[in-house]
């Protein structure tokens, strides 16, 4: 696919803005939207300069109302035909090992699932009567095998993979394509919080590349690195004593969290 008007969601820094430099060409507008206003205008000078055109929306995608303002009114503009719901954060055990809170564990959940939900759903009407475009969720690994030490964060991801999942079955008879992004490590200010093993760690450029080789051949899943997307894979077949085992050599810590995106 050729896209030309496109959405990305927590596109201030690590995969979400390595996918918009990607993405960044003449012809093509990007709506960028993340939290920090001042990263959101670094990432759409870098569109600017290679010949694209960029909007920035610094907006929470918790905000349901505000989101769907912002992205129905771009779309009335300039017609979506990808959509990279990637806003997302991190949680969980803290470094002096508290267990992360009820509220804690819930801004997790609302930030990764709901707000991928709320950023999909406004403009779900439009791409179905068009008949055409892509949405991309950008799930995790984790979804497959959530870390011991990352619950909420495994919950999130777990969520977004099978929302993605039967969004493809619903989408498909409207000629709108569904792809879930499943990724390990890669390098980003998010990932810099996770005090812990990171095998196989792609940096984000790495990273968006796969993403976007796999969203142009419509690939219904994008798993990688492979060596860690078997693993991840794998697990489910063991009995559950031995993948908690092995799941403990991912012990992790997380920093708490400046402005991610």
């Amino acid at each position: 696919m050729k896209p030309r008007n496109i959405v990305i969601t927590g596109a201030s820094s690590g995969i979400g803005a390595a996918l918009a430099g990607a993405l960044a060409a003449p012809g093509r507008r990007l709506l960028l939207v993340a939290r920090s206003e001042a990263r959101l205008a670094a990432v759409a000078e870098r569109v600017r300069a290679a010949g694209g055109a960029a909007e920035c929306a610094a907006i929470d995608v918790r905000a349901a109302d505000p989101l769907a303002g912002t992205l129905t009114g771009f779309d009335a503009r300039a017609p979506v035909d990808l959509l990279i719901a990637n806003a997302g954060i991190s949680g969980g055990t803290a470094p002096d090992g508290r267990w992360e809170s009820r509220a804690d564990a819930a801004r997790v959940v609302e930030t990764n699932l709901i707000g991928a939900i709320n950023t999909v759903s406004p403009l779900l009407p439009a791409l179905r009567a068009r008949g055409a475009g892509r949405v991309v969720l950008m799930s995790s690994l984790a979804a497959l095998r959530p870390l011991p030490d990352m619950a909420a964060y495994g919950a999130s991801k777990a969520g977004l993979r099978a929302y993605g999942t039967a969004l493809r079955g619903a989408l498909r008879p409207h000629g709108v394509g569904v792809t879930v992004i499943c990724p390990g490590f890669v390098t980003s200010p998010m990932t810099a919080r996770h005090r812990g093993a990171r095998p196989f760690e792609m940096p984000a450029d790495r990273a968006a590349l796969r993403i976007l080789t796999g969203v142009a051949r419509g690939r219904a899943v994008v798993s990688f690195p492979r060596a860690l997307a078997f693993l991840s894979w794998a697990d489910r077949c063991l009995p559950a004593g031995l993948s908690d085992r092995l799941a403990a050599g991912f012990a992790a810590r997380i920093a708490a969290e400046e402005a991610e995106r």
